[in-house]
């Protein structure tokens, strides 16, 4: 039982567990578009991973030292990006960053998490334009739309969750937590339907394997769950298509 619970606070509460699950979401649309490359996936990890302890840690006595490792890692990004790709890169990672910043910081009067019923599309949003934009030559609209309606999905459980201490009005607050769940599963039953008409046949089963255990996991999302079932299972769904892409390349 310590065990569980030293990982969980080293490992999930640190934001790191997220911050590997969003890069092995880029990490698959990388392999399926062949643009595969170690810098990219450092610089996706430290982006996810900076944000990450930003929003979590911005209210608390430790915000000035998060700041100064903020600041590192967006260094450390700049030169990854200078070094390995260019200046319109360069660009993209800049304002994902900005992105970021406006979902919840507590410089701006009203910041994107404060909105009610964004959030869930905002989030979808940013890890979209990593996986369609950031990490290609070109925007991909389809990509865009499977990564962008398979993350909404994936948030709206969070706001089950949170339901009860939510200040601003969500989804399973308005309508209910039964009508949140049927609009997760439509959500990803598109992303599912784009991905099988669009990626390379291993990828779109890969994906298509994926949206099952998400349905599942969706369908068992309930407030009275334990925040583990949350920050770990339904975290894992970003990594699902990658780990199921293994497997299936494998056999």
């Amino acid at each position: 039982m310590n065990v569980l619970k030293i990982l969980k606070k080293t490992v999930i509460d640190s934001q790191l567990y997220v911050s590997l699950m969003g890069t092995f979401f880029a990490v698959f649309f990388m392999k399926e578009q062949n643009t595969f490359r170690f810098p990219t996936i450092l610089l996706i990890f430290i982006t996810y991973f900076s944000g990450y302890i930003y929003t979590k840690y911005q209210y608390t006595k430790h915000f000035f030292k998060i700041l100064l490792l903020n600041a590192a890692a967006g260094v450390i990004c700049a030169l990854l990006i200078i070094h390995n790709h260019n200046e319109v890169r360069l660009l993209k990672w800049s304002i994902i960053v900005v992105l970021g910043l406006l979902y919840n910081s507590f410089f701006l009067d009203v910041y994107i998490r404060k909105i009610p019923l964004l959030k869930v599309f905002y989030v979808g949003l940013v890890w979209a334009l990593v996986n369609c934009w950031l990490t290609l030559p070109e925007f991909s609209i389809p990509l865009f739309l499977i990564s962008f309606f398979y993350i909404t999905a994936l948030v709206l459980p969070f706001d089950i969750r949170d339901m009860k201490s939510d200040t601003v009005q969500t989804f399973p607050k308005l309508i209910g937590v039964q009508n949140t769940k049927y609009i997760a599963y439509i959500l990803v039953f598109i992303s599912i339907m784009i991905a099988i008409f669009y990626l390379k046949m291993i990828y779109g089963a890969a994906f298509f394997f994926s949206g099952i255990i998400t349905f599942i996991l969706i369908y068992f999302s309930e407030n009275k769950r334990d925040d583990t079932y949350f920050s770990f299972w339904i975290e894992t769904c970003s990594a699902l298509p990658f780990l199921f892409l293994l497997i299936l390349e494998y056999f």
